[in-house]
């Protein structure tokens, strides 16, 4: 079992049973010819959505779901985290980075039969801007003006130059709506994408159905069914069984490696954008405290949480910025494991004996990381009591939301998010530092080499501040049934792009 490490993750590697090795996009071998002639798919998940509407509901659960199969963008994200034309086939940026001409493809429509211009990209901008309720969208803020030229020709222009503008395009927030929008997002998805919303059954599944007027290339497969399972032991033995043809994200790690047995049965370790952190109340006690917060980093022991929590499945990176991003740099040297030295700065801080509560998601993950997490910080003085937070309605509300905690844990799978998660005081994590701001906006506005010294000392100021704790990166594992190909196994964004599966026969 190999885990993609480096800068840039070319291509996920497939372990099969057979002798041979084969990329996560090539002919598998079919599995006794059950999927001869088959137009449909069952994929299996964890963590299902609580709605349809990512403009206004938290979690990645939702643009999993629907980004590229049911919503597009101007852009979208390849397996190797870069920019690649979508909706627009073409652009051209000034002389000044400020303005970009986007020409869109014709002819093509919304799924309510509405013809896709360029006033939806207009007005999809906007939305962003004044509608969206997530922290997201600041994503927008450097967008001055849009205007729609023709139908097909589109002009953005931009308060300022921005390095981190068109990779932002090409996820939730470059989703693109009809101008005259008039549904529930909640319940009624409305895009461009290959695959419409058929059923939603709520606690069990959601089925998206081949749209026969999609603009693009159509998809192999015109069924495609998620269901969602309550814990990673029920997804990993659905797919054993055959009862799902594909287990994505999978949360059953010590189960990899008996999966990995059966012949009929590929397993594929991807890379993906999702930091584990260990999320620190900065503004409250005691993790308003710079001595308590750098005391928890120094007992905390990464390695053998990663190990032990997830059979070593990851990848230690040290800061919210992964490989495969072009500011990467290894900081997992920051604070060794040190529980002497943790035990001094609480001494400094007068914290000793400290009592903290510890909300914890409920999900596979979270629930094996915090246990590690709990006997580590106690070696060193600090009683952290584990309340169980349902997710994702409870931990929403009263960690996210309320920011009514004082430690959790929980994966952050939205790329490039660092700035998202620390460059707003009012986020859950509380982490106010004005000049970490004013560094990141001469980073955006400066050259592709300005702004990569520019993120990387960002990076560094955060994990100087132990602002919080990322564990480790979340490493992307699917099981498949082994006839079945196209399979999109790096998570370089948060959706999960079902577009390109097809079965080997077929």
């Amino acid at each position: 079992m190999q885990i993609l490490t480096g800068r840039r993750a070319l291509g996920a590697v497939v372990v099969l049973t057979s002798a041979a090795l084969v990329t996560a996009c090539s002919a598998g071998s079919s599995s006794g010819g059950a999927s001869a002639g088959r137009t449909d798919v069952v994929v299996g998940l964890t963590g299902e959505p609580t709605n349809l509407d990512f403009t206004t509901t938290s979690g990645s659960a939702i643009p999993q779901l629907l980004m590229n199969n049911v919503y597009e963008g101007l852009v979208t994200i390849d397996q190797e985290g870069e920019v690649q034309p979508q909706l627009a086939e073409s652009w051209k940026i000034n002389g000044d980075r400020t303005e970009y001409t986007f020409t869109l493809h014709d002819g093509v429509t919304f799924s309510d039969g509405s013809a896709f211009t360029a006033d939806d990209v207009v007005s999809s901008i906007g939305r962003v801007q004044d509608d969206w309720t997530l922290s997201l969208k600041s994503k927008m803020d450097v967008v001055e003006s849009v205007e729609a030229v023709s139908d097909t020709e589109v002009v953005v222009t931009l308060a300022h130059p921005s390095n981190a503008w068109l990779f932002d395009m090409g996820t939730s927030v470059g989703a693109m709506f009809p101008d005259d929008l008039s549904v529930d997002l909640a319940t009624e998805a409305v895009g461009t994408g290959p695959y419409t919303v058929e059923e939603v059954a709520t606690g069990e599944h959601v089925t998206l159905a081949a749209r026969d007027d999609y603009w693009g290339e159509a998809p192999a497969l015109t069924e495609v069914t998620v269901r969602y399972f309550a814990d990673a032991n029920a997804q990993a033995n659905a797919v054993r069984a055959g009862d799902v043809d594909m287990a994505y994200n999978m949360q059953a790690p010590d189960l990899i490696s008996g999966l990995e047995q059966d012949e009929d049965l590929q397993v594929i370790d991807g890379t993906s954008t999702g930091e584990v952190l260990l999320s620190l109340n900065n503004a409250r006690p005691p993790f308003d405290d710079l001595n308590v917060r750098r005391a928890v980093m120094y007992a905390i022991d990464r390695k053998a949480v990663l190990d032990t929590a997830w059979a070593g499945h990851g990848q230690l990176i040290g800061s919210m910025v992964p490989p495969t991003d072009p500011y990467y740099q290894d900081l997992t040297g920051s604070y060794p494991y040190d529980p002497d030295r943790a035990r001094e700065l609480l001494a400094e801080a007068g914290a000793e004996n400290l009592s903290i509560t510890f909300d914890v998601p409920t999900r596979p993950y979270a629930e094996a990381v915090a246990q590690v997490v709990v006997s580590q910080l106690k070696d060193v003085g600090i009683d952290a009591k584990i309340v169980p937070a349902e997710f994702p309605a409870v931990w929403l509300d009263k960690v996210f939301t309320e920011h009514d905690y004082e430690m959790s844990v929980i994966l952050h799978t939205e790329a490039r998010d660092m700035l998202t998660i620390f460059g707003d005081p009012d986020y859950y994590i509380g982490y106010d530092n004005p000049e970490l701001a004013q560094v990141a906006e001469r980073a955006d506005e400066g050259s592709p080499d300005q702004y990569v010294a520019g993120m990387q000392e960002v990076a560094r100021m955060i994990v100087d501040d132990a602002a919080s704790d990322p564990l480790f990166l979340f490493p992307n594992t699917v099981v498949a049934d082994a006839a079945l190909t196209g399979i999109a196994a790096n998570a370089t964004t948060e959706s999960m792009d079902l577009t390109g599966l097809r079965w080997s026969d077929s």
